[in-house]
């Protein structure tokens, strides 16, 4: 087959063509420039750095940080924009001893590459009266000179990507830029308690935390003093790591990883090799699909941290990685056993029975079989509180006309008993033997009840008394894009107050609402989960409804109830899956029962 390649010859690029690649692998958006002005504040010595958000509908309109840090010469502001200037390093061994948060001389002339930037700053302590202003327009100077100026640095970042309109296309909604800004900052933050940060999204204050040696104050101000609460301190001191910060009890564990921060050497990261050992150090304390919240801070011999793998510094890279991870574990496991850890569990008397019982201990994060006898397998007999509470659920799921549908894709089938609170056992007319997941099954069930019902009158129903919902600022911001989406489901939420939302209405799916904690479990899952590419917000808020509000595993129904779980997916538009795809019954013929038991 013919070669149509065509060979150009190799060309040098032009100092705008290379100052914008740089850019691109540096300012991936709004979050880009804060994080790396905020880290240069911070590397400038600054005890206090205030961060204004200016937000249109179209997205981020511009982006203004001030600091009271050393501040920058006159002629050190200008060569802060040519690329590759840093006061940090002076030479390649300098790499294997990094101790600041910047090093590598892009920020300033990566972001000045794809905006334009007003720069003002002033020299602490040198007794010069006048600052200076740099202008930077597109990677070029257009305006420099004195101005009046405070000591420190301000920088004004306006236009971003007016020059680069594929990378501006791609930015996400207003809220969404807001929330990464808020994720981003509530880890720096919390690597820097000794800073004051102060957060303003046009103009309404939005974070603010205050100058302290202790982390804790730091983590009441972002996530409130009921969190810290639940923390434990860790502490662990070796050669050639230092460990310290806080993990949570039992009581206090989430569906993700994105409650566990961590610090090396001041510099928030990223790491998932860190958040597994913090999660193995727990051991068989949390369940597999739960996570623990936890604030640690590493200080680990520079020459162990590779820092310099990527240019936005996201990625960090461990020598001595086996004994650093297991460093961390034991630091977890001892503080979680040095540590009387019976308060934050109730006893089997205290934990609701039937429909919560099991699961509210799971969800608390509380192994259940070691605080009561293994349940029997067999045919089991719910208590009269559970039989109340699954019976509620499973009137919301009946079929309202009282008509029978004749598409019914299942056949007849006669329960015959219980299997560990999560199995149902039925057999069909024909003699096969069904196995059904009674939390897939009804979550399937409720699902298709929440799609039915969306678009008309009645899908909401009001709360008598509102359900007040406290989220960190991240969290809020992720929410507002969501809150229209919401209320198409039946939710009904407005806001009440910096972060807080008033919750007024509920749909009617979910019934009379005993534990008000499912809403906040609802909203948690919604603002925590990243939504997949093909799934959009009513389909995500639409699964969540029906799981949440499902039947759970580990319910103990009585053969009655059991049977119109039956009954009721018989009758489903697609009863063989739950709506993640996970089927809700498997099938043996008595053909299959003969040969695993060698009867052929």
């Amino acid at each position: 087959m013919k070669n149509n390649h065509t060979f150009s010859p190799i060309r040098i690029l032009d100092q705008a063509t290379v100052n914008q690649i740089a850019a691109g692998e540096v300012v991936e958006r709004p979050a880009s420039v804060v994080k790396e002005l905020v880290e240069n504040a911070i590397d400038a010595g600054a005890h206090s750095i205030r961060i204004d958000i200016v937000a249109s509908a179209d997205g981020i309109v511009s982006v203004r940080i001030i600091d009271d840090g050393c501040g920058m010469s006159p002629a050190n502001a200008l060569l802060a924009f040519t690329p590759h200037a840093t006061s940090k390093i002076t030479r390649i061994d300098d790499l294997f001893h990094i101790r600041t948060l910047g090093f590598r001389g892009e920020a300033l002339a990566s972001i000045a590459a794809v905006s334009r930037v007003t720069l003002t700053t002033r020299p602490q302590g040198t007794g010069v009266v006048a600052g200076t202003k740099v202008v930077v327009e597109g990677g070029k100077i257009i305006e420099t000179g004195d101005t009046g100026a405070p000591e420190g640095t301000t920088v004004l970042v306006e236009d971003l990507f007016f020059n680069t309109p594929a990378r501006k296309k791609f930015q996400k909604s207003k809220n969404t830029e807001i929330s990464h800004i808020h994720a981003l900052l509530e880890g720096i933050c919390l690597a820097h308690p000794e800073i004051s940060f102060r957060l303003f999204t046009d103009q309404n204050e939005a974070l603010v935390t205050d100058r302290s040696p202790r982390i804790l104050d730091t983590i009441a101000r972002i996530y409130g003093s009921n969190v810290v609460k639940e923390l434990i301190p860790v502490s662990l001191s070796l050669p050639f790591i230092k460990i310290s910060g806080y993990t949570s009890r039992l009581s206090l564990s989430r569906k993700d990883a994105s409650r566990m921060m961590i610090a090396i050497n001041q510099r928030y990261v990223s790491s998932p090799l860190i958040t597994s050992a913090i999660k193995e150090g727990y051991g068989t304390l949390l369940p597999k699909e739960r996570f623990p919240v936890a604030f640690l801070s590493l200080e680990i011999d520079t020459e162990l941290v590779d820092v310099n793998v990527h240019p936005t510094k996201k990625l960090v890279r461990l020598s001595r990685e086996n004994e650093i991870v297991l460093a961390i574990r034991e630091s977890v496991t001892t503080a979680l056993l040095s540590h009387d850890l019976i308060p934050a569990v109730r006893t089997p008397s205290q934990f609701p029975t039937g429909e919560s019982g099991k699961d509210a201990a799971r969800e608390s994060g509380v192994r259940y079989d070691l605080l009561t006898p293994p349940a029997s397998y067999g045919v089991s007999e719910s208590t009269h509180a559970g039989t109340v509470t699954t019976d509620r659920q499973l009137r919301q799921t009946e079929l309202t006309t009282g008509v029978v549908p004749v598409d019914a894709k299942l056949p007849v089938m006669e329960v015959i008993g219980q299997f560990g609170g999560i199995y149902i056992l039925a057999t069909t007319e024909v003699g096969e033997l069904v196995l059904i997941d009674q939390h897939a099954a009804h979550e399937r069930i409720l699902y298709e009840q929440v799609i039915a019902r969306t678009g008309g009158d009645h899908r909401s129903q009001e709360l008598i008394v509102p359900v007040v919902l406290h989220r960190t600022a991240h969290e809020a911001a992720v929410l507002f894009d969501l809150l229209p989406a919401l209320a198409k489901e039946g939710f009904v939420l407005e806001e009440f107050g910096r972060d807080t939302f008033l919750v007024r209405a509920i749909p009617v799916v979910l019934g009379k609402l005993e534990d008000t904690t499912m809403i906040d479990e609802i909203v948690s899952d919604l603002v925590s989960e990243e939504p997949a590419r093909a799934v959009n917000n009513r389909e995500r808020i639409t699964r969540i409804i029906a799981c949440r509000g499902a039947i759970k595993a580990g319910t103990v129904c009585t053969k009655e109830q059991c049977q119109r779980i039956v009954n009721q997916i018989r009758y489903a538009k697609n009863p063989f899956t739950c709506p993640h795809g996970r089927p809700t019954m498997v099938r043996f013929s008595r053909a299959d029962l003969d040969t695993m038991f060698k009867r052929t």
